[in-house]
C-alpha cells in the first residue's frame, strides 16, 4: 500500500476508484461503501462510467483508518468534531476564545448569540419575529392539550414557523442567520403569557419573563434571566447539540435542526434536570432541612439533582455566576439558603459541587415560576448555540456524521424463521 503522506503532493488532481482503493488498502467496492456512508464524496467522470475522488479527503480517511486500527486512544470509540465555537477546560469555558462567563455578565443574550454566530459584537441588537411567523406558531400551539409542557409547545412552534417560511431550504449563511434572528423570538412569542398585560417588546429576557412568571419583573431578576440565557447559549457537544449537527450534516434546514435539538433536550438526563432540582428545593424549603430530602432521594436510588458535572471537577462556572447575581434578587435568599444546605449536606459523603441546574432552580423557585421554567430557559438559550453548530456543519462534507455500526449479531447466512 502506498504511504498516504506521499499523495499530498498530488492534491491538485483527483483519484480514480482504483487509486483511492490502493491508497486506502481496500477493494474498489469498499470505496463505494465509504461513499454510501458519507465518509467520502465522489464525482462522476464527464462522459464516462467511473468516479473520481478528492485526494486530500481520501488521504485523511486513510490516516484515520490507520490510527483506529492501531488503537489510537484519541480516536477509538470516541466521536470528535471540529468546532470553533466553544472550548471547555480547567473548569472554565470560552466562546470563540472569549471567557463565556465574562461575556454573559457584560453583554445581553442577543449580543452573545451574534458573537457565537458571526464572531462580531453587535451592540444593542434586538431579535424581532415576523407577524406571520408568530401567527402560524401560535395557531399550532393553541391546539395542544392544556397539559402540554413548554418544550412541547416550542417544538410545535418551530415546525409551524418552518412551514410559514418559503426560504427555509436555503442553507446560505445569510439566510440561516436571518432564520436564527426570527426563530428565537417566535419561539418565545408562541409560549402562553403568564402575566396579565404582558407586552412583547424590549430585550428577549423581558419578553420571556412574562411567559414564565406572573410577578412584576424587577431589574435584578431580569439581569439573572438575561445572564442565564447568555451562559447557556452553548456548551460544546452536549447530546442535543450532537443531534443538531447530525441533522445539519444531512442538510436539514435550520428549523428542522433546532427541532432535533428540542427532541433530545426533553430527556431527563439533559434539559429536564432543572425541573427536578426546582422540585427538590421546594421540598427542602417546605421541610426546612435538606437532610431528609437528600435521604429520600438516595433511598429511592436517584442521584441528587443540581450537583456535579462530568466536564467540571469544581463548581460549574455558570452556577458560580448565577449564584453571585442571585444575591441581589429580592426574595431569593430562602432558596439560596436551601441550595447551600443541599450542597453542604451532600458534601459530607461526596465531593459534589453545584451545577447550573441548581442555580436555575434557585432562580425559578424564588421567582414564582413553574418547575418547567428552567427547561424553557435552557431551550430558548440553547437554540442560538444549535444554530451556530448547524452553520458550522453546513460548511463540512455532507453526511459525515454517519458512523458505521459494529455488528455483533449472528453471522449470516441463517435459515428463514419458521
Amino acid at each position: 500500500m502506498r504511504d498516504p503522506e506521499s499523495s499530498l503532493s498530488h492534491a491538485e488532481r483527483r483519484l480514480t476508484t482504483r487509486e483511492a482503493a490502493e491508497l486506502l488498502g481496500v477493494k474498489p467496492e469498499t470505496v463505494y461503501a465509504y461513499v454510501s456512508r458519507g465518509q467520502l464524496s465522489s464525482h462522476r467522470v464527464p462522459g464516462g462510467r467511473g468516479s473520481t475522488f478528492d485526494t486530500t479527503e481520501v488521504t485523511a480517511l486513510a490516516r484515520r483508518n490507520r490510527r483506529e486500527s492501531a488503537g489510537d486512544p484519541g480516536t477509538a470509540g470516541e466521536l470528535s468534531v471540529r468546532t470553533r465555537i466553544t472550548l471547555i477546560e480547567a473548569d472554565r469555558y470560552w466562546f470563540r476564545g472569549v471567557d463565556a462567563a465574562e461575556l454573559a455578565l457584560r453583554h445581553s443574550y442577543e449580543e452573545v448569540a451574534e458573537w457565537l454566530w458571526t464572531g462580531r459584537m453587535t451592540p444593542d441588537v434586538r431579535f424581532e419575529a415576523p407577524a406571520a411567523s408568530v401567527a402560524a406558531a401560535r395557531r399550532a400551539v393553541d391546539v395542544l392539550p392544556e397539559h402540554a409542557i413548554p418544550v412541547d409547545r416550542l417544538r410545535v412552534a418551530a415546525i409551524a414557523a418552518a412551514a410559514a417560511d418559503p426560504l427555509r431550504f436555503d442553507l446560505a449563511e445569510k439566510t440561516v442567520l436571518g432564520t436564527a434572528r426570527t426563530l428565537i423570538p417566535t419561539l418565545v412569542a408562541a409560549l402562553p403569557a403568564v402575566r396579565r398585560g404582558h407586552r412583547d417588546s424590549g430585550p428577549l429576557a423581558r419578553r420571556l419573563w412574562g411567559r414564565l412568571s406572573g410577578r412584576e419583573a424587577d431589574e435584578a431578576s431580569l439581569r439573572v434571566l438575561d445572564t442565564a440565557l447568555a451562559l447557556l447559549v452553548d456548551h460544546d457537544l452536549a447530546a442535543s447539540t450532537l443531534a443538531v449537527r447530525v441533522a445539519a450534516s444531512a442538510r436539514a434546514h435550520a428549523y428542522a435542526a433546532v427541532s432535533a435539538g428540542l427532541g433530545v433536550l426533553e430527556g431527563p438526563l439533559h434539559g429536564a434536570a432543572g425541573g427536578l432540582a426546582h422540585r427538590m428545593l421546594l421540598d427542602v424549603l417546605d421541610r426546612g432541612d435538606a437532610a431528609p430530602v437528600i435521604t429520600e432521594e438516595l433511598r429511592a436510588g436517584r442521584r441528587i439533582p443540581g450537583l456535579g458535572h462530568r466536564l467540571y471537577t469544581g463548581e460549574d462556572p455558570r452556577a458560580r455566576v448565577l449564584f453571585s447575581l442571585l444575591e441581589e434578587v429580592p426574595n431569593a435568599a430562602p432558596a439560596l439558603a436551601a441550595a447551600r444546605d443541599v450542597v453542604a449536606t451532600t458534601a459530607r459523603h461526596a465531593p459534589l459541587h453545584a451545577n447550573v441546574d441548581l442555580a436555575l432552580a434557585v432562580f425559578t423557585a424564588s421567582s414564582g415560576m413553574a418547575a418547567t421554567a428552567g427547561e424553557t430557559i435552557f431551550a430558548v438559550a440553547r437554540t442560538a448555540g444549535w444554530i451556530a453548530h448547524a452553520l458550522e456543519e453546513y460548511q463540512e462534507r455532507p453526511l459525515r456524521m454517519r458512523p458505521s455500526g459494529h455488528y455483533v449479531g449472528p453471522r449470516p447466512p441463517r435459515p428463514l424463521p419458521g
